[in-house]
Order: C-alpha cells, then sequence, then structure tokens
C-alpha cells in the first residue's frame, strides 16, 4: 500500500512540480530588452532569446496550460473564499511523506527532481486550492473504507523486525580480538566507530537501524533473529566478512485494525476521487472562463 499511495500521491504533486521547475527555467533572468548570453562555445554565443524560442517549442504550450490552470484554481478558490495558510503546505507536506516508507525514500524523491523541501512546499498551494475546492464534491463511504481495508491488509501489515548494530571485519582473527574487548566491557558503538569496515554503518556506532527477514544475508538474519534484546553473538561469518551482532530492539509482526487504519485509507481514497474529479471540473471551469492562448495551435 505504501508504494500505490506514494505514487498517487506523487502524480497528483507532479503535475505542479514540472510546471512550476519549466516556468522558472523560462523565466530566469527574464524581462525584455538586450539579449542575454547563456552559453558560449568556441566563441559563439548562445543567448536568452535563443534559449526561450526552444524552450517554446519543446514543451512551453504544456507549461502554459499549466500556468492556466493554475490562475483558474486560484481563482475559482478566491471565489470561494479558500485560502492557503503556511499551517496548510505544512499539513500538505507532512501527509505527502506519510506516503513513502522512509524519510530516505522522500529524499530520493526530491533528488529524483533536483529539488529541495522548501521548493516543494512552493509548489504545494495549488494542490491544496484543488483539495479544497473538491474535497466537498468526495463521498467516500464506510463500506469502501471496509473494502480497501480488507484488500490492502495484509501490504499494511509490518512483519517481525530486529533493531541491531554490527562491527564488521576481514578476519576472524580481528572479529574475536573485538569479541575479546566487548566481553572484557569495551563500548559496541565506539569499537564500531574504531573498527567496522561497514561505511554505511561505522559512523552510527554500527547500528543498522530495523529490518525484517529477508532483508539481510542469510547467516546474519539467522543469528540476529535468535538473539534476544540486549544480547551479543559470537562471531559471524557472511559473504560480506566476520561480524559481531548486538540486537537493541526488537517489533513483533503487526496487523493495524480498521478503526487504526481508517483516517489514513479515508485520505487515500478522497484523494482519489480528487483525482477523478480534477479533469473533468478544469474542463468545466475552463469552458466557462475567457482565455486567450497565443501558443494554442489551430
Amino acid at each position: 500500500m505504501k508504494q500505490s499511495k506514494a505514487w498517487m500521491g506523487v502524480s497528483l504533486v507532479l503535475f505542479v512540480l514540472l510546471a512550476g521547475v519549466s516556468v522558472y527555467a523560462f523565466t530566469k533572468g527574464g524581462g525584455e530588452g538586450k539579449d542575454v548570453v547563456v552559453a558560449t562555445v568556441n566563441g559563439t554565443d548562445i543567448g536568452k532569446n535563443k534559449l526561450y524560442d526552444e524552450m517554446i517549442l519543446n514543451g512551453g504550450s504544456r507549461v502554459l496550460d499549466n500556468l492556466i490552470n493554475e490562475e483558474l484554481v486560484k481563482q475559482e478558490a478566491d471565489k470561494a473564499g479558500i485560502t492557503v495558510t503556511d499551517a496548510d503546505l505544512d499539513a500538505e507536506i507532512a501527509s505527502f511523506k506519510k506516503q513513502f516508507s522512509s524519510d530516505e525514500e522522500f529524499q530520493m524523491m526530491l533528488m529524483q527532481y533536483g529539488m529541495t523541501q522548501d521548493d516543494l512546499k512552493k509548489q504545494m498551494p495549488m494542490q491544496v486550492r484543488l483539495k479544497k475546492l473538491l474535497e466537498s464534491k468526495t463521498d467516500v463511504t464506510d463500506e469502501e473504507i471496509q473494502k480497501y481495508y480488507d484488500e490492502n491488509k495484509e501490504a499494511m501489515s509490518t512483519p517481525e523486525q530486529v533493531k541491531a548494530s554490527h562491527i564488521l571485519v576481514a578476519t576472524k582473527e580481528e572479529s574475536e580480538a573485538i569479541l575479546t574487548q566487548l566481553k572484557a566491557g569495551a563500548d559496541f558503538a565506539q569499537l564500531a566507530k574504531e573498527k567496522s569496515t561497514d561505511t554505511g554503518s561505522k559512523d552510527k556506532g554500527g547500528d543498522l537501524d530495523y529490518f525484517p527477514r529477508g532483508a539481510m544475508v542469510k547467516e546474519f538474519e539467522d543469528a540476529a533473529f535468535a538473539l534476544n534484546v540486549g544480547e551479543m553473538s559470537g562471531v559471524v561469518q557472511s559473504e560480506h566478512g566476520f561480524h559481531i551482532i548486538k540486537v537493541t530492539d526488537k517489533k513483533a509482526a503487526a496487523t493495524p485494525t480498521l478503526d487504526e487504519k481508517k483516517a489514513d485509507i479515508k485520505e487515500t481514497l478522497v484523494s482519489q476521487e480528487i483525482q477523478e474529479l480534477a479533469g473533468p471540473w478544469m474542463e468545466e471551469i475552463k469552458g466557462k472562463s475567457k482565455i486567450n492562448n497565443t501558443l494554442q495551435t489551430s
């Protein structure tokens, strides 16, 4: 469910994001008058006007359509007395982030589109206005919520997980020497920072965070899941080298109840209905509006 929700949210947002990025590229350093050199190739200048003309030919019409849509949504929101506050934008960001399995996945999405969270926030007002305009037109029933829960219960469940730290070294002799130090009272996190060859975890004291079965190589997984919280393994060999593992926490497998997930499910279904309503609604508004689009092809 996490993945489908995330991409549903992405599809809603990227329409605005890509328009914002393109508009920024079109207007950066804008203004009438003298052409501005944006690149030089072996002494030959490429001017902003040529860049602008080329961008108009390659997607300019779509960007202008997006700007028109954004203005129409803003005008309809103004007529309805709808405002967008900073709290609205923060709530929308928080809702959007929930659709990703982790903050790292969310940050990767932003990196993919060359954006920061502040950039994303600046592009959110249109989505918030559209949601406020159309939310009252949605009609999500308890039966639909129940059906969604039944169909996605397994995906909403979380498996048994272990939180563990480890120290990874290349040889059995090294690991045995470290194990001796640990049994004598040495600090696990400190030794991980000093000795571990796992660059992804050593600076965090060897912390690997929570992971389910199937996420690690079998030898490591079997050892970690066999330990109780607070226990430390002996030397564990895997294809990566020699590990010493310490389990710091465990989470039992869990399936959320309908009551626990009802609000999230309703939010998902409302967003889906808004997606379905947005196209026809926008066409209706366009049909009632006087729009002069000079880039529109005849």
